[in-house]
């Protein structure tokens, strides 16, 4: 069977599980609680706050569970690589317990959801491992083994693993789970449309008017009015002072599902030392698909961003016997200053508006986490683990090299420009994109597969900073804060809310024969 990573990316959870049809919003509304995304925080936030009582609207500016929440390798962990001793340096022990327990009872609490809601979505509780073929990695993995146990967390060092190439060290945590994202997230959005509560789709929020309550615009024209917001949109669509965006920096990897002559042996892993590995296996047609993911980098850097996917599939081809590439995609998520999300308040003066971002690719368990730390703000007004997760922090060390390096990025990209019509004759094939400098303005060119050329202005309409091309999913993405839009300026994801300017040029297709 042919092994190509040339068919176009499509997620593995996206693909096998029911489509969405919920409305768009067609009229003003008013709800208890507004949540803006429709992600494993959104959704979640949503299912908990109306079991409480309260009436919700979930605005999702695309289908629910499509964006991060429905690209991520869907591991319930609370093994977030070697993070445990991180916190415990730089934060202290009892915020690392905070941490440590509020993903371990995230675990438990999906758990108890997928048994109370009857939910058929792939559950298999296994142990997840960091694992090192690195010398230099034994011992932080022996330590982390052992903050993580003085935390709570059932770990422990073991100096193999059950894997296809040999290993000098692995942590392993017990307990720990994979799932069916989709299947899971789309029980209990059911369980929140009706009875005075809404999900819906195709709807950007595009501003807030804070105050009690706050009014969210949207670009249909119609309002939401809240008493409390919840912003759970991937990156917050609104910073209200917040100055998230210099807090923050997005970081994309890569995925693959094969499938192998060999059975998994079980468990989730995760390599200590770069270029990382990740792996998992999941069950598919009767058979199982053995998922690796990796090959991560900063958005919108680096060039020729399709070898990502060829370095994944010849690592899967080194150690198993591949006998299909059945889907690949990527993902991209935010890492915060210290590698902890911002979860709570979105900043200390605006008591009814919350955040939740920066999981750092571990969402399924800080997801969650964050659900249950914004349903006890609202209803309560406290949580055990809020101090930990809450955006208002400043954490001296390593905050402040994290802080600097990621603003100087940002300013080295800042650009801006008109957009200008294409000149005639330009020289791209077929699937290929360029930026030209025209008249002191750059543009961005893509030739579509019918040959005609789609021209963007290359400037991020967030906050100005210049368009980079990805030749692995055919997009425009921002290196300072992570918008991504297509080839013909549609967004993708934010934190962007307009559209680029384009133009379609059919004066410049190209005779359809040449490839």
């Amino acid at each position: 069977m042919k092994i190509s990573t040339e068919t176009p990316p499509e997620s593995l959870w996206i693909a096998s599980a029911a489509k969405t049809n919920y409305p768009a919003l067609g009229d003003d509304i008013k709800v208890d609680v507004a949540i803006v995304g429709g992600g494993i925080t959104g959704i979640t936030s949503g299912y908990m706050l109306k079991k409480e009582g309260l009436s919700v609207a979930i605005i999702e500016a695309g289908r629910i569970i499509q964006g991060t929440t429905g690209h991520t390798t869907a591991k319930i962990t609370s093994q977030h690589d070697l993070i445990y001793s991180k916190i415990k340096s730089y934060m202290g022990d009892e915020k690392a317990r905070q941490y440590a327990e509020a993903n371990e009872t995230s675990i438990r609490t999906i758990s108890d959801l997928i048994e109370q809601e009857k939910i058929d979505c792939d559950f298999h509780k296994e142990p997840a491992y960091v694992v090192t073929s690195v010398d230099s990695y034994v011992q932080q993995i022996a330590d982390e083994a052992s903050t993580a146990r003085s935390l709570g967390i059932k770990s422990s060092f073991i100096e193999n693993a059950p894997l296809p190439f040999k290993v000098k060290g692995a942590v392993k945590f017990d307990d720990q789970a994979r799932f069916h994202p989709r299947k899971y997230l789309l029980a209990l959005a059911k369980k929140v449309e009706g009875g005075g509560s809404f999900i819906f789709e195709q709807t950007r929020v595009v501003d807030i008017n804070k105050g009690s309550p706050c009014i969210l615009v949207t670009n249909l024209g119609k309002k939401v009015t809240a008493d409390n917001v919840i912003i759970a949109s991937h990156f917050p669509c609104f910073d209200g002072m917040g100055f998230y965006f210099a807090r923050m920096y997005p970081d994309r990897s890569y995925v693959i599902a094969v499938k192998a002559k060999e059975k998994f042996f079980g468990g989730m892993y995760i390599t200590a030392e770069e270029p990382g590995r990740s792996l998992r296996s999941q069950e598919y047609e009767g058979g199982e698909l053995i998922i690796v993911s990796g090959e991560h980098h900063k958005t919108a850097h680096g060039t020729n961003l399709h070898t990502h996917y060829e370095n994944l599939l010849e690592f899967a081809k080194k150690h198993y016997e591949v006998q299909e590439l059945v889907y690949r995609w990527s993902t991209q998520d935010y890492t915060t200053l210290d590698k902890v999300p911002y979860v709570g308040r979105l900043t200390s003066k605006i008591p009814n508006i919350y955040v939740a971002t920066g999981f750092r690719k571990w969402g399924m368990t800080n997801g969650t986490a964050s659900a249950t730390i914004i349903r006890d703000l609202i209803l309560k007004g406290k949580n055990p683990w809020a101090e930990v997760y809450d955006p208002s922090r400043f954490v001296l060390n390593p905050s402040i090299t994290s802080f600097i390096s990621i603003n100087s990025d940002v300013a080295a990209n800042l650009a801006s420009g008109k957009l200008k019509s294409a000149p005639e004759n330009v020289d791209i094939k077929k699937g290929e994109a360029v930026i030209e400098e025209i008249e002191g303005n750059k543009m961005g060119m893509y030739r579509d597969k019918k040959g005609y050329i789609h021209t963007v202005d290359t400037t991020c309409t967030h906050m100005g900073c210049e368009l980079k091309w990805n030749d692995a999913e055919n997009s425009w993405d921002c290196p300072c804060h992570g918008s991504r839009f297509t080839y013909e300026g549609e967004i993708v994801e934010g934190p962007a809310i307009n559209e680029l300017q384009h133009n379609y040029n059919e004066k410049n297709k190209i005779d359809p024969n040449i490839v």
